[in-house]
């Protein structure tokens, strides 16, 4: 059927493979310098560029990282008017490959939830759904930035006011990571890998990171995620409090904390993907007036057959 899939040899096919990416999924819409970021925090990847009678038709993308080192992590992409020929099953197909020289057996890939189409194709192929995240979406125009209101004893400041916190933040971080539904059995990164993918890539800056400190301990940290893709939408990425300071209404005001730099930055809307089995943090969400939207399913199943 005239599909051809070349693994990405070049910054051109790289800028390729993000191009159709962005055109297909605005909503998850990143730069080079994300895509960056995410490949150097990853224990090994490849790009692919698919063309459908030499005009390009997909991409896909697939890396191992280090929190699941065990799974392929896919992203598969076919423009809308390209799909039903083939180009996706080959791209699934040259993912598999790769997967299965590295001595991977399973791939992870994300679908829309409201993507009934690819749903159903991966479903027909053995994936199942292990983790569902729901959108939730927060306009700013005309909203009032709320009071912080920190608990008594503790103060929210930003990491860019105090940089001297970083290993504390990660002492948050380990807790924190390990009771997020879903991230169970991932594998906690040592402290200077940590810092440099999850707090030092092209979308985390340090005055938009938040601290709650109670006297000289940190008890909690959120952060935001940016790229200059959606200029005018800031994504939440962490909210953690260490488990003995839960339940006292610190992750509430560092969330304020967040809305307010968010206004007072020019943002519009805030996001956040909720995966549905954490309820503390979706009940905080709904309280501070985030509204649902349709969000993602983390599917997992098994490499393609060869044909």
């Amino acid at each position: 059927m005239g599909i051809d899939v070349r693994r990405a040899v070049d910054r051109a096919d790289e800028e390729l493979s993000l191009e159709l990416f962005n055109a297909v999924w605005p909503q998850h819409a990143v730069t080079m310098a994300e895509v960056d970021s995410f490949k150097r925090a990853a224990l090994a990847h490849a790009d692919f560029v698919a063309t459908l009678e030499r005009e390009p038709a997909g991409s896909g993308f697939v890396a191992i990282l280090p929190q699941r080192p065990t799974v392929g992590s896919v992203l598969l992409t076919v423009l809308a008017d390209r799909r039903g020929r083939g180009v996706g099953t080959t791209l699934y197909r040259e993912a598999s490959r790769w997967c299965a020289a590295h001595g991977v057996e399973t791939i992870e890939a994300p679908v829309e939830a409201d993507d009934q189409e690819s749903l159903g194709y991966a479903q027909r192929r053995g994936f199942v759904e292990i983790e569902r995240y729901s959108k939730r979406v927060l306009e700013l125009d005309g909203l009032a930035p709320p009071a912080v209101a920190p608990p008594k004893g503790v103060e929210i400041t930003s990491w860019a006011e105090r940089p001297d916190v970083d290993r504390a933040i990660y002492a948050v971080a380990v807790e924190a990571y390990a009771d997020v539904p879903g991230g169970e059995d991932e594998v906690m990164e040592p402290f200077e890998d940590w810092l440099a993918h999850d707090m030092q890539g092209s979308g985390d800056r340090p005055d938009a990171t938040f601290v709650a400190l109670a006297g000289d301990e940190v008890v909690g940290y959120a952060k935001f995620s940016l790229t200059a893709a959606q200029p005018t939408v800031a994504f939440h990425d962490m909210t953690g409090v260490k488990r003995a300071w839960r339940g006292r209404g610190i992750a509430g005001a560092l969330k304020r904390a967040q809305i307010g730099w968010a206004k007072a930055n020019g943002y519009e809307r805030l996001e956040t993907g909720n995966e549905d089995r954490n309820e503390p943090i979706r009940r905080l969400n709904a309280s501070l007036g985030y509204r649902e939207s349709p969000g993602r399913l983390l599917l997992r199943g098994p490499l393609a057959p060869e044909s």
